[in-house]
């Protein structure tokens, strides 16, 4: 089966945190007031990996997920977001976006995709975006409502999990990974690796970077891992859980060896992790 089928049927399957008091004024003195600083307005950090989710206000318009990267120059910020959960988007459609954020609002505005123009409107703050969101022109013209983001920090470092097969029969992974600081065009996150397996079947993985949709990266809270080993290729595809826990929870394929299956795997990342 070719890697972009592999990656494509996973993706079926899985449908991705006492103060002391002020000394008292010295007798026949005048207490006054300390003179207060002026406060600087700053511009939310908002770079990174993101992920959205879009509530529609209208009747009969489903909810959308919004997942990719977000960067800023100065009060310039731009994306690279993918659309998942309505049939007028392809999910492996980039969508660029530009405008500006500031301390007091953000606006950005895609460019038309199929006629297709998509706007957010509302606040960075804490890692997070709270606003609303609206379609103009094209097959999802019409949807708006509430929208809100979350940003996803890097999940390198330490990588454990159990992998059971069709059989129920199972096997675990220990690993180091790595994940890119910089986002690819598309939005995603390339993450690399070392693995060794608990079954002699597959012993030793090299985990390769790639994006959207072949490869090892996350793309908001969708994580891909192909794992190279010297008798086959396993590839998982799963979703970040966004209680904080670092689970990620999928489905996978081992193919092009003697190891061939799939199943179902529940992986844990840790360390330099949290949002």
């Amino acid at each position: 089966m070719a890697r972009l089928e592999i990656i494509l049927a996973l993706a079926v399957t899985v449908l991705c945190c006492g103060c002391a008091g002020a000394p008292a004024p010295a007798p026949g003195s005048t207490a006054s007031a300390a003179p207060t600083a002026p406060t600087a307005t700053q511009t939310p950090t908002v770079f990174g990996n993101w992920q959205f989710t879009a509530s529609s206000t209208v009747p009969g318009k489903p909810p959308l997920t919004f997942s990719g990267s977000i960067d800023t120059t100065g009060n310039a910020v731009s994306g690279a977001l993918h659309v998942d959960g309505s049939n007028c988007f392809d999910r492996l459609t980039t969508i660029p976006l530009t405008g500006t954020v500031t301390a007091g609002s953000t606006s950005l505005t895609s460019a038309a995709i199929d006629g297709q123009v998509v706007t957010f409107t509302g606040n960075f703050a804490d890692f997070a975006f709270n606003g609303t969101y609206r379609i103009n022109g094209g097959c999802a013209g019409g949807y708006q409502g509430k929208l809100t983001g979350i940003n996803v920090w890097n999940i390198g470092n330490n990588l454990s999990g159990t992998f059971t097969n069709s059989a129920q029969k199972t096997f675990n992974i220990v690993g180091k990974i790595a994940q890119s600081s910089s986002a690819s065009s598309d939005g995603s996150f390339g993450i690399t690796g070392a693995t060794t397996f608990n079954t002699p079947c597959l012993s030793a993985g090299t985990i390769q970077p790639g994006t959207l949709p072949s490869g090892s990266f996350i793309l908001g809270m969708s994580v891909s891992l192909e794992a190279e080993t010297s008798n086959g290729i396993l590839t998982f595809l799963g979703t970040l859980n966004q209680d904080g826990s670092g689970e990620i929870s999928g489905n996978y394929i081992v193919s092009g060896g003697g190891c061939d299956e799939s199943g179902t795997a529940v992986l844990h990342v840790a360390g330099e992790w949290d949002y």
